[in-house]
């Protein structure tokens, strides 16, 4: 076995992994690897055209997590998770969205001291990626009238930019992160590494699995067990410390397999425990969301950004500052899930996609085997929150739907609604279609989530670090102890320019008064 050394090892070359390694080699004197289980993305038209994303869905390009059975949801949902440079940023549809600052406010309550808006929400100015609203000539025209069927039927504003200030609802064109001039990502990975791919004191071991973490002679957490593309092993060794950049599935997983997390069922397995952390791979979250389908009359416009380029969010109860149901507008039949129910195919249509932004029901995943190649377990629990909040937040959002498909100008594109059809009118009828037919929006969140001191569940402190251990941060959706209200991407871009702060010592961005 061969052993390298640099100053920071991070493992996953992700959104949060291209990040930290674009920033703390701005030092020219610290030397940076990050382990990569994927290919690069450089050159590879198939990554990088952000309208091909539904291609790389279980693909060589995704590792393609399975869920355990649901009994109140789906069970067939294959939870994909990135395995090329870039992670996510590099696979998915690259919508952009500020977390709202009540969603930072709830972290604040939940232990999380310097995760507040005032101190997160500047970062956005530091940001690289390319962020703007869909441009103009990618706005489909039945989009276009989505948006304003949507404003008319349910009486919300329309919203040019979704970034601009916090909304508590409205319809509108997403904010994406992309090159509307030629549908290129501005991807973590194209935004942040792509420009300083060529500083030596960074090293890329692509196509490098790490399966797990190992401790250096001082009991510190600093090496990182890998198998290369050529199938044979090393170790590589941070003398600074570990940056665990992996995401919310796989980074409990490294973090399991290498003795760490619930001591019993780590015992059960026959992995030796370093430290009895029961949080890990606990408080498993996800924007659960179904699907309403319609076929049109005709086959629609060929341009979009990447055919889910609008989307509507609305405020049940208005005496709160944030949407508590939102929806995709997909203009494309998204029918996977509603085809396996016997609905059929259809040869054009659209989509709306009502989603839960704050689900109640929460989750875990754990080990099934102590062979780190064994996927883990997944169950998110759907829709098993006591309250039923998510289950009606499905329910309304059907209904919600259906009034927007019945209004100008968007119903005179529509002949018929396929799935789940006129004939399902009451709330039962709806939540059990709803729910059947549910899919994910890939988010899996909270699995080593961020907390103070004294809450027994929190896996990092509210500097990323490890507890009970030394030398390892966790940087990647997995710290976060809630779900932000919308798509998270943005909120784990801004979560690893705080990290690099941390690690460096940089005094973060002033507070530029428009947090609220």
């Amino acid at each position: 076995m061969s052993e390298s050394a640099y100053d920071y090892v991070i493992v996953g070359g992700g959104t949060a992994g291209c990040v930290l390694a674009a920033r703390l080699t701005e030092d020219p004197d610290c030397r940076v690897c990050v382990i990569e289980g994927g290919p690069s993305d450089v050159g590879d038209e198939n990554v990088l055209r952000l309208r091909n994303w539904i291609n790389l869905l279980e693909t060589e390009y995704d590792y393609g997590y399975t869920t355990t059975e649901q009994p109140r949801g789906n069970s067939h949902i294959v939870h994909s998770r990135a395995r090329v440079l870039g992670g996510c940023s590099s696979h998915n549809t690259l919508i952009s969205f500020l977390p709202f600052p009540e969603d930072l406010d709830e972290w604040v309550a939940k232990g999380c001291a310097g995760w507040d808006p005032v101190t997160i929400l500047p970062y956005r100015h530091r940001l690289k990626n390319h962020i703007v609203p869909v441009g103009e000539e990618d706005q489909n025209p039945i989009a276009r009238d989505f948006v304003t069927a949507a404003a008319e039927a349910l009486g919300v504003p329309v919203i040019e930019d979704f970034n601009r200030a916090p909304f508590p609802e409205g319809a509108g064109f997403f904010s994406l992160a992309y090159d509307p001039a030629t549908n290129k990502r501005s991807s973590a990975s194209v935004a942040y590494l792509h420009p300083v791919m060529d500083r030596p004191n960074l090293t890329l071991k692509l196509l490098t699995w790490a399966y797990r973490l190992e401790p250096d002679p001082a009991g510190r957490l600093t090496r990182v067990a890998v198998r290369y593309e050529d199938g044979s092993t090393g170790t590589v060794h941070a003398e600074r410390e570990l940056l665990l950049c992996a995401g919310a599935v796989d980074t409990p997983r490294l973090l399991l397999h290498s003795g760490v997390g619930p001591a019993d069922e780590l015992r059960a397995l026959g992995i030796d425990v370093r430290a009895d952390l029961p949080g890990v791979g606990e408080n498993l979250l996800d924007h659960p969301e179904s699907v309403i389908v319609w076929e049109t009359r005709e086959p629609l416009p060929p341009n979009s950004a990447m055919d889910s380029d609008a989307g509507l969010f609305v405020r049940r109860d208005p005496g709160r500052p944030r949407p508590d149901l939102m929806f995709h507008f997909y203009q494309v039949p998204f029918t996977v899930n509603t085809e396996r129910l016997g609905y059929p195919a259809v040869p054009h249509g659209v989509c709306m996609t009502p989603n839960v932004p704050r689900a109640r029901s929460t989750g875990r995943m754990w080990l099934r085997s102590a062979d780190p190649a064994v996927h883990p377990a997944l169950d998110f629990r759907y829709f098993t929150d006591p309250e039923g909040h998510d289950e009606r937040t499905l329910v309304d959002g059907l209904r919600m739907a259906r009034e927007v498909a019945a209004t100008a100008p968007l119903r005179d594109w529509l002949f018929r609604e396929v799935a789940p059809g006129l004939n399902l009118v009451t709330d039962q009828e709806l939540s059990d279609y709803g729910r059947r037919a549910a899919h994910t929006v890939y988010h899996p969140a909270g699995t080593c989530r961020m907390g103070a001191a004294d809450d027994p569940w929190a896996v990092v402190d509210p500097e990323l670090r490890l507890r009970g251990l030394e030398g390892v941060r966790v940087v990647d959706a997995s710290v976060f102890p809630t779900l932000p209200s919308v798509n998270p991407m943005v909120t784990v871009l801004l979560a690893a320019e705080r990290a690099a702060d941390l690690l460096t010592g940089r005094p973060g961005p002033e507070p530029d008064g428009s947090e609220r």
